[in-house]
């Protein structure tokens, strides 16, 4: 009865979603300045504000297929020298600007932050800007504050479009060079989340050890055997969480879904992380029927915060 259950929520969801699984043309998103406005404390503690409203977009483009995932070139400087950052306080947290051969890595961690116990995010962002313009244009840090979650904060530079390569394909280079800018990570649990293309940097690391859980925000465009490596096939897969978002990638991510008995599925995201259940915060694959489209899903300041509550970071 209960794999009855999962199978017709996910049917309906299926059938409920007729959007196109494509990446938006650049000109549908926002322009600075004009992002749709955070919606309140997405937690909880604060009644949130009304849901942002839906703006019109441009006919989408195709994502291209990646290249396949066993492709790997790694970082190309000597990978020893110290890197140069910058430090100034933004939302009331440390923030770090490190400049490396792959692009800007930004780094922040909040204020009450305590190494001992904290864990590490890892944010990656989707096409048409690079990491610079997701932090400042999507207010990251505000988001990454809102969730309340004691963690360090990484955001490095990905692929802007089809064209543009993968800017780090071994997870082990991007936690180096952090290093090697003399921050040092914390031990606790590394929690992936990515928007659109970001599942073309993503899903070249679900094989690292240390990754324990992934949040796709509307980005199953492709690679889904690499998420079934970390969700299901691969060696260290019982030990992983995965949270699937879908909007444009409605039909992909319930197909995807569908494929899993352990799958729990749920038509729109709540107002607060109080409106999972308990076995949907447990679910080792959580797909959700996003009732945001493309953007808003990451600039309207309430999904973010949210799903990184339902991981295994400790709140601050």
């Amino acid at each position: 009865m209960k794999l009855l259950a999962i199978t017709l929520a996910l049917s309906s969801i299926l059938v409920a979603s007729s959007a196109r699984a494509d990446e938006p043309d650049p000109t549908s998103e926002p322009t600075p300045g004009t992002e749709p406005a955070t919606v309140g404390d997405p937690i909880g503690d604060v009644a949130p504000g009304p849901a942002p409203t839906t703006p019109k977009t441009k006919p989408a483009a195709r994502m291209m297929n990646p290249a396949p995932r066993t492709v790997r070139v790694r970082s190309s400087d000597d990978g020893e020298s110290r890197l140069e950052k910058k430090e100034d306080v933004v939302a009331g947290g440390k923030h770090w600007r490190i400049k490396t051969s792959q692009g800007a890595v930004h780094v922040w961690v909040p204020e009450g932050y305590d190494r001992a116990t904290a864990g590490t995010v890892i944010y990656v962002h989707g096409y048409w800007l690079d990491a610079d313009g997701a932090w400042s244009q999507h207010e990251l840090a505000k988001q990454f504050k809102r969730s309340k979650q004691n963690a360090m904060f990484i955001v490095p530079d990905a692929p802007q479009n089809n064209d543009d390569s993968v800017k780090w394909p071994a997870l082990a280079d991007l936690r180096k060079a952090v290093s090697r800018a003399n921050l040092h990570l914390p031990d606790g649990p590394v929690i992936v989340i990515g928007h659109s293309g970001a599942f073309r940097t993503i899903m070249q690391w679900v094989d690292h050890k240390l990754v324990d859980q992934i949040i796709l925000l509307d980005a199953m465009y492709s690679g889904e055997s690499a998420f079934d490596e970390f969700i299901a096939t691969g060696k260290r897969a019982d030990d992983h969480k995965l949270i699937v978002v879908g909007a444009g990638t409605a039909q992909e991510s319930t197909a995807f879904a569908k494929k899993y008995k352990f799958a729990v599925a749920r038509e729109k995201l709540p107002d607060a992380v109080g409106g999972f259940s308990k076995r949907e915060r447990g679910a080792k694959l959580l797909y959700v029927r996003s009732q945001y489209e493309h953007m808003q899903i990451v600039t309207g300041g309430r999904v973010i915060p949210m799903l990184l509550r339902v991981t295994p970071l400790k709140a601050l």
